[in-house]
């Protein structure tokens, strides 16, 4: 089993948004909606990175999930990337660099269209043959630089109009074309003999047809970030849903709401998930890899590193 953390090279996930918050708005959603805001620069800091990615290896973690982004140089689509975007060379080394550390790194790139603006001018040539083109030479360029990694995780979360409410531009796709593009990006991670991996939180919102259109074969990670585990709760019993019907899981954990979240996703998903089904956690910070969000990253890790020594307390090693 493993224990995973995303982090982001690039942070460019949403659609340019409405610039005034509504009135009355927390401070906390003001700095979201700012944070939330694409930049034409890589948002990234390299020691850090190191940094952070050292504390995970210290505490027994042994995966790195990357959303990659904007934040790479393709060879197959350089006009992509933006300013300061790492060079391919520059992530090979840095992959050798996480191996030696133990930390299995995992690319990530999301396609759903509430998280796809790092795709720049393809953000809106969605389900067009000059999309589907660029997403099949991302996705094998990746392969190739991951050298046939276990798991792509093509994200697919939140594509839903209510989730892109505040965007200047919002597009979304559903029912049949939906599933169409979904077929052809996990078609695209297979023929390169890698597993695809994705957010479940379709499940929650049309549960017959994801049990009836889901392949076995994709990755499950269902997402969870409150404080109280009660199959009552749709998100919480989609964990459920998920192992009756035979999918391989990796439950999502998060600090985002609540610092102990991680540890209790571990704590209500290992009795209830067959070992067979259950590869990994998977821990989600959701803020940029820059220090000036480092009490965040650093609690993510301590989240992580206290459900590592429950279990291993609890398995007597």
């Amino acid at each position: 089993m493993f224990w995973a953390n995303l982090l982001h090279l690039s942070f460019n996930m949403w659609e340019e948004q409405e610039a005034k918050s509504p009135r009355g708005s927390p401070p906390r959603l003001k700095a979201l909606l700012d944070i939330r805001k694409a930049r034409p620069y890589l948002r990234f800091d390299e020691l850090f990175w190191q940094k952070i990615t050292g504390k995970m290896a210290q505490i027994g973690m042994n995966m790195v999930v990357i959303d990659l982004g904007d934040g790479l140089q393709y060879q197959s689509h350089p006009e992509i990337a933006v300013n300061g975007a790492w060079s391919v060379n520059k992530l090979r080394k840095e992959l050798v660099r996480l191996q030696t550390l133990g930390l299995e790194p995992i690319p990530k790139l999301n396609f759903s269209t509430t998280h796809d603006t790092w795709l720049g001018p393809y953000s809106r040539c969605v389900s067009t043959d000059a999309y589907y083109a660029v997403c099949r030479d991302l996705i094998d360029e990746v392969c190739n630089l991951f050298h046939r990694p276990r798991f792509f995780h093509l994200g697919m979360d939140e594509e839903t109009a209510s989730h892109q409410s505040l965007a200047l531009y919002a597009v979304m796709r559903q029912h049949q074309l939906w599933w169409h593009d979904f077929y052809f990006l996990v078609e695209q991670v297979e023929k390169n003999g890698v597993r695809a991996w994705v957010w479940s939180d379709y499940l929650w919102h049309q549960p017959e047809v994801f049990f009836r259109k889901m392949p076995r074969s994709v990755v499950q990670s269902n997402w969870y970030y409150g404080k109280v585990f009660n199959r009552k709760i749709p998100y919480v019993k989609a964990y459920l849903d998920l192992e009756q019907h035979g999918y391989d899981q990796i439950p999502t954990g998060s600090n985002w709401s609540f610092p102990e979240n991680f540890e209790k996703t571990v704590a209500y998903c290992l009795p209830r998930i067959s070992p067979g089904k259950l590869l990994g956690f998977l821990q989600t910070p959701w803020y940029p890899t820059l220090p000036g969000y480092k009490q965040r990253h650093y609690q993510a890790i301590k989240g992580v590193e206290i459900a590592i020594r429950k279990v291993a307390t609890r398995e007597g090693k």
